[in-house]
């Protein structure tokens, strides 16, 4: 078994913020492509406590699915950062049994110059994202 770590920290190393994506378990009720899996950016990691019990939390930035089915060119699905109706992102708090593994995200590019990419804000330069299944065995079955 391998383990995975997911960074949601506003300084990584002493330096810039990192905001790692990971797959969230919907259920089987939930209509997405990917079997009732949704992709988020997690912003922040925090907990609480009410009478005796603990509750681990997530503050996450919900991707929506471009198209319902996968990219004929690249077998990915292409997703893109939810916003509301007045061009807020869509953030919500979940609970951390919802988190099923990390996701990773390749930017879809377009004709124009590629900006400078950097670690911290790769997921916030793009207008959308290939979902990579071919990162590792685990994500090539569920993607």
């Amino acid at each position: 078994m391998c383990c995975e770590h997911i960074q949601a920290t506003p300084s990584w190393r002493v330096g810039k913020p990192r905001h790692d994506c990971i797959f969230i378990n919907m259920g089987v009720d939930f209509d997405s492509p990917m079997n009732g899996l949704a992709v988020v950016q997690v912003l922040c990691f925090f907990s609480f406590n009410y009478w005796i019990s603990y509750y681990p939390c997530a503050i996450v930035h919900w991707y929506s699915y471009v198209h319902e089915e996968c990219d004929p060119d690249t077998g990915m699905y292409v997703i893109m950062l939810m916003t509301t109706d007045d061009d807020i992102p869509d953030v919500s708090i979940i609970h951390v049994d919802c988190i099923f593994c990390t996701a990773h995200l390749i930017p879809v590019y377009s004709l124009d110059c590629i900006p400078k990419i950097s670690p911290h804000n790769s997921y916030n330069m793009f207008n959308s994202y290939y979902v990579n299944r071919y990162v590792d065995h685990h994500t090539f079955e569920i993607a």
